[in-house]
């Protein structure tokens, strides 16, 4: 599950839709209609809004705008709206880790589509977010959070299911 602090409009066709449908999915997370992802670190974030049914709301209604504006058909319907919901925070290494991260994907699924978006610079975030100071999020799970890359782990001795170097010495 993807739900992007960037800014919609830097979605490709097929991630706009992607996010769409993992928004659905969230929504219904937090309204305890599923049983499944309740505890998904991307939620974290809307767990912690004073409404987070509200705030998940305002970021699917920002997704189907996008999706209106480049004539798609997302059904409005399928928002649980009420109310207003404060802007979350969010930190600029956040959206500079996933600006990267889009990138990648671009690169590999719609190369004419990352040469329009690399010309933003530096990009919008979703209208949800304010953006604060930080390194990425804590919940971005298995990543260095200082650089936004993935941690390289090195392998431990055994950890192929061989022997370490040292016990094969003792045992010749």
């Amino acid at each position: 599950m993807r739900l992007w602090t960037l800014h919609p409009k830097y979605l490709d066709a097929r991630g706009l839709v992607a996010v769409w449908r993992e928004g659905l999915l969230a929504q219904a997370v937090l309204r305890g209609l599923t049983a499944g992802y309740r505890r998904h670190p991307q939620l974290a974030r809307f767990g912690q809004s004073r409404a987070p049914v509200r705030a998940i709301g305002l970021s699917l209604g920002a997704v189907r705008d996008e999706a209106a504006r480049r004539g798609y058909s997302f059904d409005r319907r399928k928002i649980v709206h009420g109310g207003r919901v404060g802007r979350l925070a969010a930190t600029a290494g956040q959206i500079a880790y996933e600006w990267r991260h889009l990138k990648a994907k671009l690169a590999v699924r719609d190369r004419a589509w990352l040469a329009r978006v690399r010309r933003a610079g530096r990009p919008d975030p979703h209208p949800l977010f304010r953006i604060v100071p930080g390194a990425v999020e804590a919940w971005e799970v298995g990543r260095n959070r200082q650089r936004g890359t993935r941690a390289r782990r090195r392998p431990t001795p055994g950890a192929s299911g061989m022997a370490a170097p040292e016990r094969l010495r003792r045992r010749a």
